[in-house]
């Protein structure tokens, strides 16, 4: 299961989205995200819908790597479509029992939330899919340069959220080795009842949290010894420059983010 995580991870290929600047494609998410909470209709999500399949087209990420993006939150949607389904009164009621009420309206809304949620996991997972963690920590500070007027330390943040980002897969990995290694040793993780399940959890978060340590250890060590002192006086091997397949990509999500806010206007 955890294997299936592939949250932060980078899949190098050669296409069109991962030639782009990492700028404009962190642009293109928010203006995805604003396409898909701006509608409140199926319209809007049909428009999104389109939006990610040209994205994924592009990206030439295999089908499968998206799927593995939406397996581990499998439970989050199950449990978020019972409750709208069970809990919004509001149609005709279709099935009842006690407090519990089936109606019109809480299957439209259950069927709703969970397309929206897929296109929202799928397309923003495109971003992480397609630009490496040293582009990205770029061009999070290149955005976000402004602030630094107000002397924001935003270099020191994008490190940051790259560095989180970057050992997403190897903290995954490092939890499934743990939990392996408990096995082997008779720990029983997936049986008993909810207080047992909490309990066995306890053999692995401790070393877990062990390794996360000795890892931010050593990585602030490396970074000591390659004299990293910030974002002061730093130069890139590689400096972000806007062409004019950006600007194209730039017009067309602005014209789908234009569509999906005037169909929900208009609606």
């Amino acid at each position: 299961m955890l294997k299936d995580i592939t949250l932060g991870q980078y899949f190098p290929v050669e296409s069109l989205l991962h030639r782009m600047d990492p700028r404009f494609k962190i642009v293109f998410t928010m203006l995805f995200i604003v396409m898909l909470f701006a509608g409140n209709s199926y319209l809007t999500l049909v428009i999104g819908a389109v939006f990610v399949l040209m994205a994924q087209l592009l990206s030439h990420i295999p089908l499968k790597m998206s799927w593995k993006s939406v397996k581990p939150i499998l439970p989050v949607l199950v449990f978020t479509a019972v409750l709208n389904l069970l809990f919004i009164d509001s149609g005709d009621t279709l099935w009842e029992w006690r407090f519990l009420k089936i109606t019109q309206g809480g299957i439209t809304t259950s069927i709703f939330m969970i397309c929206r949620i897929l296109l929202l996991i799928v397309g923003s997972s495109l971003l992480t899919y397609t630009t490496s963690p040293i582009l990205l920590t770029d061009a999070i500070e290149s955005l976000l340069s402004p602030l630094k007027r107000i002397r924001f330390p935003v270099h020191e943040m994008a490190m940051m959220m790259s560095i989180a980002l970057r050992f997403i897969p190897t903290l995954l990995e490092e939890t499934d080795k743990i939990m392996s290694a408990q096995k082997a040793r008779g720990a029983s993780l997936d049986s008993g009842g909810l207080m047992q399940r909490v309990r066995a959890l306890i053999p692995i978060l401790i070393p877990l949290f062990i390794s996360a340590f000795r890892r931010a250890e050593e990585l602030a060590t490396a970074m000591e010894c390659r004299c990293y002192r910030g974002g002061e006086g730093r130069t890139r091997l590689r400096s972000l420059k806007a062409q004019p397949r950006d600007y194209a990509g730039l017009a067309v999500c602005l014209a789908f983010a234009a569509v999906s806010i005037t169909v929900n206007i208009l609606r």
